[in-house]
Order: C-alpha cells, then sequence, then structure tokens
C-alpha cells in the first residue's frame, strides 16, 4: 500500500508539472525555439531537484540507507529534505550560471507561472480526486495568485509581476501556517522560518539582478 501511495503522489507530480509546461507554451510570448528551451531547462531542473531531494533524505538517514537503501528511498521525504533539495539546486543551478549554461533570468521568469499551474493542479486533484479538503484554502490562494499573474501580465513589467507573486505567495503561506497546523507545496510541509529567509533571498536577488545577471 505504502508504494501505490508513493507511485500516486509521483504520477499526480508528473500530471501537475505536464500542466503547467502546458501552460506555459500557452502564455508565453517567447519565440518558439526559446520556449523549447526554457521547458527543456525547467523540466531538468525539476528533475535535479527530485534527485537532490532524495539525496537530501539519504543524507538525514544514512545509517538506515546503508542498512537497507530501498527502505530510505521509499520512506517519504520531510521538510528537511526539501530544504536540502532546494539548496543543492540552487548550487547546482548558480555553477551552472558560472559555467555560463543557463540564463538565469529567462529560466526565473518561465519557471514562475510554470510552478503557479502546476501547484494549483496538485492542489485540485488532492480536493477533488483524493477528497482532501485541507488543501482548499492553499487551492484558494493559488487561483487568486494565477487570475492576479493573468491580469497583470500584460500591465507590470516581467520582474514586478514576478516579485508581487512571490509576495502574494509567501503572504498567503505565512497566513496559511497562521490558520492551520501546517503549510505545504506540492505536499512538503514548510516552516515559517523557511518562507521569510526563502523570501528575503528572492527578493534580493530580484532587485540586484541587474548585478547578478550580467
Amino acid at each position: 500500500m505504502a508504494y501505490t501511495a508513493i507511485l500516486t503522489n509521483i504520477g499526480i507530480l508528473i500530471l501537475s508539472i505536464l500542466a503547467g509546461l502546458f501552460s506555459f507554451y500557452l502564455i508565453s510570448d517567447l519565440p518558439k525555439e526559446e520556449k523549447k528551451k526554457q521547458a527543456e531547462e525547467i523540466t531538468s531542473q525539476i528533475i535535479n531537484f527530485i534527485l537532490f531531494i532524495w539525496l537530501g533524505k539519504i543524507i538525514l538517514h544514512l545509517g538506515i540507507f546503508i542498512q537497507d537503501p530501498l527502505a530510505v528511498l521509499a520512506y517519504p521525504s520531510n521538510s528537511h529534505a526539501l530544504y536540502l533539495g532546494l539548496l543543492f539546486t540552487s548550487l547546482a543551478i548558480a555553477y551552472k550560471k558560472y559555467k555560463q549554461k543557463i540564463e538565469v533570468s529567462s529560466f526565473i521568469l518561465s519557471f514562475v507561472p510554470v510552478f503557479l499551474v502546476a501547484s494549483f493542479v496538485y492542489e485540485f486533484i488532492e480536493v477533488v480526486w483524493r477528497d482532501n479538503f485541507y488543501h482548499w484554502k492553499y487551492l484558494t490562494l493559488l487561483l487568486i495568485l494565477l487570475g492576479a499573474y493573468l491580469i497583470l501580465h500584460n500591465r507590470l513589467s516581467k520582474w514586478k509581476l514576478i516579485w508581487v507573486t512571490l509576495t502574494g505567495w509567501i503572504a498567503g503561506q505565512l497566513l496559511l501556517s497562521y490558520l492551520m497546523p501546517y503549510t505545504t507545496a506540492f505536499g512538503y510541509t514548510m516552516a515559517p522560518w523557511f518562507l521569510i529567509l526563502f523570501y528575503i533571498a528572492s527578493s534580493s536577488l530580484i532587485f540586484f539582478r541587474k548585478k547578478v545577471f550580467k
């Protein structure tokens, strides 16, 4: 049963990401070749992120992994594995940027709408198909953010839109963490301190992008 649940979660995650990528093709005003390039980069980084989460899970349960590797890989990832996965992914992207193999600014601008739609589809499936009504508040937040993104898409500069979306998502998650025992994204719980730290780091990257994205 545990393996069935894991495979179901993986299937929902893949479906959600595919929906996010499809929506990116629909709403993006980038040239066709650039859309393809960004979609491939997003897919690559998502795969890396998942692998790094597994690596984080192995590091956190190294003793068990040495004795029974399959037991650790089958065990659900927790928030600490998520934090390590995000850290390792950020370092990998930074290294790739150093090697001039990725345009970080283009990647971020393309990734945000993919994340919003993928998150919405994931939470929608949780609420409608799996009857997990605990997720309906986050689903409502994502619906508001998606609506705002589409309305402001042609009214704000791209970076202002990204910052407004980021601010709305973090503020919404912090509010949900106050109203509920915990808040999640793609099934992973996130502590308020992590959300605040992520917001500070992301906002700094946005405001100083002219220095970072040469």
